[in-house]
């Protein structure tokens, strides 16, 4: 991957609605942690920023296990903003183009590759599975056209890629960062996302057949 692109990783918030008392990026998927799961698939990526927030040094000390060249930056709001803060926390020392990976995401290892290897800006999305879904509605060439909570062709999931200069220090979500900037390129991915239990008991399943 391109020099001019640093990855970023959300893991910040509570994830309250997942109701286990944990931060997402710390639960156990099928034996291993949601974290490490992502660490895997950048582990030829050279510049990644994990953002962390609550349970931080446990964040941290699980990270360290597997890899010791990480950047750590701080979300002290953590509690009062949203992921899009995050990824502008975490973008904006970073390299021209930032990648934003959700701390509650796992992503098809074949997908990721790919997704990797693309040049410019893009906007990834799944078909439905959580119980939460943002969705997205596509143009008839998988670009991007806008967001939803009510209607879409496909569900929101990430990760995205856009220029750090047009991100801004909001409280929002990621794809309130993204807004006005559409339409940009999609591309269609295996992808879930765990925002309640539910999702998570969906997740133990899906991953097995990877």
């Amino acid at each position: 991957m391109s020099s001019t692109k640093s990855v970023i990783i959300s893991c910040a918030g509570i994830g309250s609605r997942l109701g286990l008392a944990t931060t997402k990026a710390l639960i156990n998927i099928n034996g291993k942690s949601l974290i490490r799961w992502q660490l895997e698939l950048f582990k030829d990526i050279e510049d990644i920023r994990i953002v962390v927030g609550f349970q931080a040094k446990d964040v941290i000390n699980e990270v360290l296990k597997y890899r010791d060249d990480i950047i750590f930056v701080y979300n002290h709001k953590y509690f009062e903003t949203k992921t899009g803060a995050s990824f502008y926390l975490g973008a904006k020392d970073g390299n021209e183009y930032a990648i934003e990976y959700d701390g509650d995401l796992i992503v098809h290892p074949d997908d990721m590759k790919e997704l990797l290897k693309q040049d410019g800006e893009w906007i990834a999305y799944a078909d439905k599975m959580s119980d939460e879904a943002v969705f997205v509605q596509t143009d008839n060439n998988g670009n991007v056209l806008s967001f939803s909570r009510e209607s879409g062709n496909y569900e929101w999931t990430g990760p995205c890629c856009i220029k750090k200069d047009k991100l801004k220090n909001s409280y929002d979500n990621v794809y309130n960062q993204l807004e006005p900037h559409l339409p940009m390129k999609g591309i269609k991915i295996r992808a879930c996302d765990i925002d309640t239990y539910d999702d998570y008991q969906r997740v133990l399943e899906v991953v097995k057949t990877w």
